[in-house]
């Protein structure tokens, strides 16, 4: 069994990711009760793409976010620092013509400005730096370009925060044990949802890393939300 610790080294997080990749699409989907299904929808309106367009999924997993995104008829890209990860989308059906990229979120290999478009699901969480990591989306998205954020949150319903909570630390980890090939890693899935930051807090942190016009929207009650912004044109 292999978890990362919130202190989250790179390659720490990297071989829990590759541990669980066999079966991720399936976990998340049972976890989530399919919730996972319409919030890719979301993330994918909110990111208002049109044909041709470029836009790059990061830390992608098995580029299901990706392949959502790809239904728009934008150029999608995955990514991600997980090799078990990307290996595992490869193979999927409907996923085999998507370009996935091995890369660091803190050292996109790719040049300045060549993405109309720039999206992390569920995975700015579990980066280092995570300001660096925002400040380097900027670098390739394009002037003008959008980011969409969709993270795991605080909810917002009075008394179903503690609800949500004692799931996560109690009923999460024993879910996990009956459907994931490594459930100790959602034992760090449970906290690190707990201690990452609130939906505003959050909406300072982008806007501290250069992007304006922050806005956020709740989903599910707040157990995920959507944040949105623009990257200053030149």
């Amino acid at each position: 069994m292999t978890r990362a610790t919130l202190a989250k080294e790179p390659h720490d997080v990297a071989r829990m990711f590759d541990g669980v990749a066999k079966r991720y699409d399936l976990t998340n989907t049972v976890l989530s009760f399919g919730q996972d299904r319409r919030w890719r929808r979301r993330t994918r309106d909110a990111l208002g793409l049109r044909l041709g367009e470029r836009v790059l999924d990061v830390a992608a997993g098995t580029g299901v976010s990706t392949a959502e995104l790809a239904r728009s008829g934008a150029r999608a890209v995955a990514s991600d620092f997980s090799l078990g990860m990307l290996r595992a989308g490869v193979s999927r059906p409907g996923r085999r013509q998507l370009p996935f990229v091995a890369a660091d979120a803190l050292r996109l290999p790719f040049a300045d400005g060549v993405f109309d478009a720039i999206t992390i699901s569920f995975g700015l969480r579990n980066i280092a730096d995570v300001a660096g990591a925002l400040t380097e989306f900027a670098r390739v998205t394009k002037p003008g370009g959008r980011l969409v954020v969709a993270e795991f949150s605080t909810p917002v319903i009075p008394g179903f925060r503690q609800i949500y909570l004692n799931y996560l630390m109690r009923a999460l980890p024993w879910l996990a044990r009956k459907v994931s090939s490594n459930p100790e890693a959602y034992v760090y899935l449970a906290e690190s949802i707990r201690s990452w930051p609130s939906q505003q807090q959050l909406a300072w942190t982008i806007a501290g890393a250069g992007w304006r016009d922050v806005h956020y929207r709740n989903l599910t009650g707040g157990v995920v939300a959507l944040h949105w912004a623009q990257r200053p044109a030149a």
